[in-house]
């Protein structure tokens, strides 16, 4: 059966794409750039995904490809992103090469959910390494394709080609990902390459992306998919350039295959009920007792009164020598409901020699006694 012709600008075949290499100018004057005038970064899902060079990393079976194809349906269709986010629709392409189309249209149909599939999401299964050919490829689609915001390439082992001989590790992550980068900056598109993360877990999510630092020290943004225990299914974690670093809570729904973006806090979703509670309260009402903290969350004081020590231990939360309890961060001694503050002392003026008249019959002024405080644990 003959292969759709968008298709074969990324399966190897040959490309006629005159004008890109055109395009891939990288040096100006500086009265020439000065001149220039830059449109707003283009959003493929705001606050989340910008245009330019985007790594996202998971474990292994996460759900990364899931997230991928799902934001992919969404741009085209201009639907909602993670079920919560509008975004503005317009062409996708969406390299799936570890998939078979069977499984593709499999997954197309969960997402879908009985829609159309949309028109502006081109697929497909193979691609040649971003060294060779896969760069013009690519770029052929783009300028095929005006207006593009988005490409996704899952997974980027499949186009990072063989290193140069000679470049060290870091040098050799940094010239694969600068293929990606430049189709990224001259087509003013979001382009994410799905990667995944080493076994060995980090307290920095960036340091969690498998291999040298070359690779997400050269993406735009970086974007982590973190399984987490508890309620909510995973934890979204973003950084970068143009994208302000957060973290998000989703949930998946294995019916639909859909990642759905879930309201406030991850640690509201990640943690248990307890836990969550009493964070929940100390984020506004920081240096609280337990028994303070348990009649205001209706929680039992016992219950309390031993969670919060476990909490310390995990990192949570931070106890003064009270037993008044604050999130990390928040200043030791900030005022707290059920606490009252003490009055300071007013001094009494100190008689000299150029003042002793002007307190002459005026009673001595003594200090007023701090209000002891109350207890409340």
């Amino acid at each position: 059966m003959e292969r759709p012709s968008h298709l074969r600008l990324v399966n190897g075949d040959a490309v006629n794409a005159p004008n890109a290499s055109q395009q891939f100018r990288t040096s100006w004057t500086a009265d020439e750039l000065m001149a220039m005038t830059f449109p707003e970064v283009k959003w493929a899902v705001p606050g989340i995904l910008a245009e330019g060079l985007t790594l996202f990393a998971g474990p292994p079976k996460v759900g990364k490809s899931w997230l991928s194809l799902g934001t992919a349906v969404a741009v085209a269709s201009g639907g909602k992103a993670l079920e919560a986010i509008d975004v503005e629709p317009g062409p996708v392409l969406y390299l799936a090469l570890e998939d078979t189309p069977r499984r593709l249209q499999n997954r197309m149909g969960k997402i879908l959910g009985g829609r159309s599939a949309p028109k502006n999401l081109t697929l497909a299964t193979s691609c040649p390494p971003l060294p060779n050919s896969g760069e013009k490829a690519i770029a052929g689609w783009l300028e095929r394709n005006v207006g593009a915001r988005l490409v996704v390439i899952d997974v980027f082992a499949k186009v990072k080609g063989n290193p140069a001989p000679g470049l060290s590790a870091y040098e050799a992550d940094y010239a694969a990902m600068g293929y990606a980068k430049r189709l990224a900056d001259t087509f003013g598109v979001a382009i994410v390459l799905v990667h995944h993360v080493r076994k060995m877990g980090s307290d920095d999510f960036l340091e969690q992306v498998s291999g040298t630092n070359g690779l997400a020290g050269s993406a735009d943004s970086t974007i982590v998919l973190k399984r987490a225990r508890g309620t909510a299914d995973g934890v979204l974690h973003v950084t970068g350039r143009d994208v302000e670093e957060a973290e998000y809570a989703l949930s998946f729904q294995p019916a639909a295959g859909a990642w759905h973006l879930l309201d406030g806090l991850p640690e509201d979703h990640t943690l248990g009920d307890t836990r969550a509670a009493i964070i929940r309260y100390l984020r506004t009402n920081p240096n609280s007792p337990p028994k303070v903290i348990a009649e205001a969350i209706g929680l039992a004081h016992d219950n309390v009164r031993k969670t919060c020590p476990r909490m310390v231990a995990d990192g949570q939360l931070c106890v003064d020598a009270a037993g008044r309890y604050r999130l990390p961060g928040t200043a030791e001694g900030t005022e707290s409901p059920g606490s009252v503050t003490p009055v300071p002392g007013v001094p009494e003026p100190l008689s000299t020699c150029t003042n002793v008249l002007d307190l002459e019959g005026h009673p001595a002024l003594t200090g007023v006694p701090p209000v002891p405080e109350q207890e409340n644990r």
